[in-house]
């Protein structure tokens, strides 16, 4: 088995970095080797696993295109490692506009390290730039996080709409992971009524098992520390942790 899953949506705050990690660290812990590649100019998957001040990034990688030994470290979760992003991303997009086949350069960097790993997941920046499309491009899927309220709704068309133009015009094997629905409340009818509108669409490309609003989940980052590792009793542990095995299979 080996999937290489972008974690994208347009827009921000709906749990994609919080997904990323958890995800990852939960896969990692059922005994399959995973690298997180942390493509947000924010970092905020790097310093969400306790990486502080790496030596090299992926922002290296992109301008060497090519992998640059001591670009991946290893995390606290056995079998989990990432390339780390920083804030010299940022720049990133406008260097990289103006080179030859700058929508692959992030697939050649990954092909050579590929065989490492069964899993690799990409951390996406909240925006369809040249660092998303890198990401899709790359991917054999996407896996969209989704928040449970109206305006998240709007968002998700949109990017489908998106990741259906770059599997016709660049990467015709990319495929929808699945949608997740995120920051569920059971007690507020806004998130009942999206998770129905939502399944009722997608049907069996969204995730039996919903990610609830969990204050385990808001705290662990702050601890350098995916939840399982911080909290494993929480219920945003247990689902992504259920999450993980839905993939996985």
């Amino acid at each position: 088995m080996k999937k290489i899953i972008a974690v994208a949506n347009q827009k921000g705050g709906v749990g994609k970095t919080t997904t990323t990690i958890n995800v990852a660290a939960s896969i990692a812990l059922q005994q399959h080797s995973v690298l997180i590649v942390d493509l947000d100019p924010q970092a905020n998957a790097t310093s969400g696993m306790g990486i502080q001040s790496p030596k090299a990034t992926v922002y290296d990688c992109l301008m060497a295109r090519d992998y640059i030994d001591g670009s991946i470290i290893k995390t606290e979760v056995p079998g989990l490692d990432m390339m780390p992003s920083g804030a010299d991303l940022v720049g990133a997009e406008v260097e990289l506009s103006n080179i030859a086949e700058r929508e692959g350069i992030l697939k050649n960097i990954v092909t050579t390290v590929k065989n490492d790993y069964q899993f690799i997941i990409f951390d996406c920046p909240p925006a369809l730039g040249l660092l998303t499309i890198n990401a899709l491009v790359a991917a054999s899927s996407v896996l969209i996080p989704v928040q449970c309220e109206y305006y998240a709704m709007e968002g998700l068309g949109r990017l489908l709409g998106n990741v259906d133009r770059i599997k016709e015009s660049i990467n015709p094997n990319l495929e929808l992971e699945g949608i997740v629905l995120t920051m569920y409340d059971s007690r507020i009818n806004l998130s009942r009524q999206v998770e129905s509108e939502i399944r009722e669409y997608f049907k069996e490309k969204v995730y039996t098992t919903m990610i609830p609003r969990n204050v385990s989940l808001a705290e662990s980052p702050s601890y350098g520390k995916p939840v399982l590792l911080y909290n494993s009793a929480s219920s945003g542990s247990r689902a992504y942790v259920d999450l993980a095995k839905e993939i996985i299979a």
